[in-house]
């Protein structure tokens, strides 16, 4: 019987690593340290999932709407190399009205068996009330659709059954899953040596970003906070992360 697990969490870095996120920008904000650092220790495959074109974002409004979208991809792709990821993949649906569709799930099943993560990062379906640049809806909702192509329907050959029979997509069981921004925490990563690292990548989203005074300052403010509740030495930066392990 499958069933979700109480074993250790892994702190080792994956083999091959699978980040969702609502929006460009997102992975940056949450994540992208721990990204560097598990590559830097041996991880060979990312891939960064972005579902929406992320056209509701920025600040300008001299910047034509119409071309947001194009902006932020961009943005993205840019960023992702940054940090060391060039496998970046946009499902393209509309920014603020996403829903944890069938559509969208077939979608994150198909990725899920393509790249065949061994962990995967997505955003928490749960609120977090503590922080409110969390709140935004098409996180819960990409969350709570990542969380079912996870599981049950990248692993079962009778989900979404187009992939298996018309694409050839071997169902795929993700092992562990790591979510960000969700209300309940239970492992953090030190992200202090790379942090001048993330905030690079961090501003190349120049539209999201550029009317921040102190970009650094916010995220060492915040990244300080999950370092506290980590019991890590002060002047510490840490992200944060509920895992859960799913058995086969």
């Amino acid at each position: 019987m499958e069933h979700f697990a109480t074993n250790p969490i892994d702190r080792s870095a994956p083999e091959s690593l699978l980040v969702v996120a609502a929006h460009p920008d997102d992975i940056e904000f949450c994540v992208s340290g721990t990204v560097m650092r598990w590559i830097a220790q041996g991880t060979k495959r990312v891939t960064y999932c972005i579902v929406t074109d992320g056209g509701a974002g920025g600040y300008d409004e001299r910047l034509p709407r119409q071309a947001m979208g194009d902006l932020r991809r961009a943005e993205q792709v840019h960023s992702a190399k940054r940090s060391g990821v060039d496998d970046v993949r946009f499902l393209g649906y509309p920014d603020s009205y996403v829903e944890p569709s069938v559509e969208l799930r077939r979608d994150l099943c198909r990725v899920i068996r393509q790249v065949r993560p061994q962990r995967a990062v997505i955003p928490s379906p749960e609120i977090n009330w503590s922080r409110v640049a969390d709140l935004h809806p098409d996180h819960r909702a990409v969350g709570d659709a990542a969380l079912r192509a996870v599981y049950p329907e990248a692993r079962n050959p009778f989900a979404h059954p187009s992939l298996l029979k018309e694409e050839g997509l071997e169902p795929w069981i993700v092992p562990e899953l790591w979510l960000m921004t969700g209300p309940t925490p239970n492992q953090y990563v030190d992200v202090t040596p790379v942090f001048d690292r993330k905030v690079e990548a961090l501003r190349i989203h120049t539209s999201q970003t550029a009317h921040f005074d102190d970009l650094a300052g916010l995220l060492r403010e915040w990244l300080g906070e999950h370092a506290r509740a980590a019991g890590l030495p002060a002047g510490r930066m840490a992200e944060a992360f509920q895992v859960v392990r799913i058995d086969g």
